[in-house]
């Protein structure tokens, strides 16, 4: 069986739904992935997630890998088990967060030597590593080790950047399939870095196209640069892209930008926006933010979302809301957090809608006109 499948595309727009097929289940695109970092979705247990339709969540192995330790996750089986987690799970490599949360970092050819922003230890991390952890793990798709630099940056240290991170999928490649017994239901990606430069970015397309990987994830973006510049550069990577493959765009995740960025393409979302807004007292409706904390919902005995099914927009209003942020209370984080992850998957519901009726266009500009209506009184 094919690991994805094109369903249906948009006539106006480069905007498609398809299909992912994985060991754990079918992932319906475009897709919003919840951002469960160290096996947990912050706030939110796997019950709350599965209500709200969530249908795969991502995990990062930089910091498994650290904290509880591979070896503590394979003595149960999967990372899966673990966490009690039965969907598919994606887990990135952590690339990114070596380059900025590690102390200390020393980038070869070879690997990554750091230090942990946990406990000061040093480690040294090769793509052949970070692939074996993956495998470990049992995650369903998996990420290579990539070097992801940040905005702005010299095109000489970019062109380094690029051609290492081509290297490192070469070898990852190489590594997965080396490890017989796992390579049937385990997917993986290739990463194209080039930071803001577009020929840089052609040439890594062009070089992973080479390798044949099962999908492709767009790195290096949402790291300080214009948002202009950003969708420029996702436009012009998804013209090199194939037709027949996922594409994903990495830690980008505002409800705009999702909207915007599928209509250029992109199959697969992931970001910690809902949940770290949700625990900053933010909430996104379909007439745009609230910050529900705030003192003019202290009397507003309305849902978040007149418009949402969620557990939170069913029971509880805006002041009750506000009443567990400034009383510190423990449970208006949580109950922010669901609500903005409903409204997510539900927003990416509401997407392959539209594109499957040929009105993404029309949806699009529905969306734009009520989200953008931003009255802090709503």
């Amino acid at each position: 069986m094919d690991f994805f499948k094109v369903i249906g595309q948009d006539k106006d727009t480069y905007a498609r739904v398809g299909r992912i097929f994985t060991l754990h289940g079918q992932i319906e695109t475009p897709c919003f992935i919840p951002v469960g970092t160290q096996g947990t979705v912050k706030t939110l247990s796997p019950h709350d997630l599965k209500g709200a339709s969530a249908q795969i969540i991502l995990s990062n192995a930089y910091h498994l890998f650290l904290r509880p330790g591979i070896d503590v996750i394979k003595k149960i089986g999967s990372l899966g088990r673990f966490i009690s987690w039965d969907g598919p799970i994606l887990t990135d490599s952590g690339g990114y967060q070596i380059f900025s949360l590690a102390l200390l970092r020393k980038v070869t050819d070879e690997g990554v030597e750091f230090q942990s922003h946990i406990d000061g230890l040093r480690h040294f991390l090769t793509p052949e590593n970070i692939i074996k952890i993956q495998k470990d793990l049992g995650s369903d798709i998996i990420m290579p080790l990539d070097e992801c630099v940040h905005y702005p940056t010299s095109r000489d240290y970019a062109e380094v950047a690029t051609k290492r991170t081509l290297e490192w999928a070469r070898r990852s490649k190489l590594a997965s399939s080396n490890y017989l017994g796992t390579e049937d239901h385990q997917y993986l990606f290739g990463i194209v870095q080039g930071a803001t430069y577009e020929d840089l970015r052609k040439v890594c397309v062009r070089g992973l196209i080479d390798m044949n990987f099962s999908g492709y994830a767009l790195g290096g973006l949402s790291v300080g640069e214009p948002k202009d510049l950003r969708f420029n550069i996702i436009e012009f990577t998804c013209r090199w892209l194939p037709q027949d493959k996922p594409r994903y765009l990495m830690g980008v995740g505002l409800p705009e930008e999702i909207v915007e960025a599928v209509g250029l393409g992109i199959d697969m979302f992931d970001c910690v926006v809902p949940t770290r807004y949700g625990r900053n007292g933010t909430a996104f409706t379909w007439e745009g933010k609230i910050i529900v904390r705030n003192a003019p919902y202290s009397e507003d005995f309305r849902p978040l979302d007149k418009d949402c099914g969620c557990y939170t927009c069913k029971n509880f209003t805006r002041a009750y809301l506000r009443h567990l942020f400034n009383a510190e209370e423990i449970l208006g984080l949580r109950l922010v957090s669901l609500h903005n992850v409903y409204f997510y998957l539900n927003l990416m519901q509401k997407i392959r809608e539209a594109i499957s009726q040929n009105r993404f266009l029309e949806f699009k500009k529905e969306f734009f006109n009520r989200y953008h209506n931003l009255d802090p009184n709503l």
